[in-house]
């Protein structure tokens, strides 16, 4: 692949560079934080009981699970455009500096969290609880079954995300030289569609015999194991990503030319619209009451892909409009897209604690959900502030350091 000089020799992550809710506000790009804080906000509402949830969103709250897959398309892009531009600067990537990075921005918060519900088993969200080693891994998401442990079961994405940091950057220094735009058009459909039929196969010989023979909810368990949380069905929203953050380093004009803006987020909008329909269609499970993440065989197998794309294309668009949307001053979406790891890895506990506080008949409503919000963004800007804040505080300084000394 020929290389050419990119717009901005760090892209922005809107995750990885801030030491205070002021600077976020400011150096943040407007449109990857809009999908992250919608992100964040669906996720927060799909875990929300259906009786502590406002009629005006009670029709949103069944699709808030698709919130982990716009974050899997953001992870793809930023990771993959940091990694890139290294290579095509340096002809090489720092693993141990990309690794550091990383631990210094994912582990601390989630490594107290953990601690809180290992040593502490009344924080915990569900009756059991799965082996702390699995979560200390990242394997919790391989036989997870959440009848055998339900209690901070949303750590099976950032086992996903685990993963797609350890490989990604070999993958990466492995593809530098032989990286053509027909190769990597190429290697994106074969994982796209060797998710496909593997998700089909799965369906076919788990979950459908499953459901035929047990109740629906144990149906359910069995698709979440099998097919839902596994490493290797999820990596749609992550290749997407990584193909459009390959696209604008390598190809902006060939992006330019074909995807403006409203081209862009056009057919974005007609895909993610698409594979909502497509998401709605229960079938044989249409007169039960599980949640639509529960996605019969075409949801499950052509679904997730089609909306990854289209929420590619739509994060494309709003990268392109970023100086006409840069302007706008929403301090509330970046504010929400800085919290969104403290609010993800604690709002389930949250709500938990808010039931043991409250009760859970104080939670009905519009009071109870106003309850839930104000707990949880108060939770997850304290850990921020006194977690996160400070190891990104250290890291930098530690980072810079051995910068002077090499």
């Amino acid at each position: 692949m020929n290389t050419i000089t990119v717009a901005s020799s760090k892209p922005l992550d809107p995750l990885d560079e801030t030491t205070s809710l002021e600077t976020a506000a400011t150096r943040r790009a407007l449109g990857p934080d809009l999908l992250r804080a919608l992100a964040i906000l669906l996720v927060m509402l799909v875990h929300l009981p259906v009786e502590a949830t406002p009629l005006l969103l009670a029709e949103i709250r069944p699709y808030g699970w698709i919130g982990v897959d716009i974050f899997f398309v953001l992870s793809g892009y930023l990771i993959g455009s940091q990694l890139m531009a290294e290579v095509t600067r340096r002809n090489a990537v720092d693993f141990k500096t990309f690794y550091l990075r990383r631990a210094f921005r994912i582990l601390p918060a989630f490594l107290l969290v953990l601690a809180s519900y290992t040593f502490i088993p009344s924080l915990r969200d569900a009756p059991t609880m799965q082996s702390a080693w699995r979560f200390l891994t990242f394997t919790v998401n391989f036989g997870l079954d959440p009848r055998l442990g339900g209690t901070f079961t949303e750590a099976w994405s950032l086992s996903v995300e685990e993963h797609f940091y350890l490989l990604l950057p070999l993958l990466v220094v492995l593809l530098k030289r032989r990286a053509t735009v027909v190769f990597v058009a190429l290697l994106v459909a074969a994982i796209v569609i060797a998710g496909m039929g593997l998700r089909f196969a799965l369906w076919q010989n788990q979950v459908g015999p499953a459901a035929e023979i047990q109740t629906y909810r144990e149906a359910f368990a069995v698709y979440l194991r099998d097919v839902y949380y596994p490493t290797y069905n999820r990596l749609d929203g992550l290749t997407f990503g990584v193909a459009l953050a390959a696209i604008r380093l390598f190809r902006p004009l060939l992006w330019e030319r074909y995807l403006p803006p409203f081209i862009a987020l056009g057919i974005g909008g007609m895909a993610v619209t698409a594979a909502l329909v497509i998401f709605s269609i229960r079938g044989p499970f249409a007169e039960t009451n599980l949640p639509l993440v529960f996605q019969p065989l075409a949801g499950a197998v052509v679904g997730f892909p089609l909306f990854s794309a289209g929420v590619a294309l739509i994060l494309g668009a709003l990268l392109d409009l970023q100086p006409r949307i840069g302007r706008w001053h929403l301090p509330a979406i970046s504010g929400i897209a800085t919290l969104s790891y403290s609010l993800y890895l604690t709002h389930k506990g949250v709500y938990h604690l808010d039931q043991m506080v409250f009760g859970r008949d104080n939670l009905q409503g519009l009071s109870g959900f106003i309850i839930y919000l104000a707990t949880c963004f108060l939770v997850a800007a304290t850990l921020w502030f006194l977690v996160e804040r400070n190891f990104l505080t250290l890291r930098d300084h530690l980072m810079s350091r051995s910068n002077r000394t090499n």
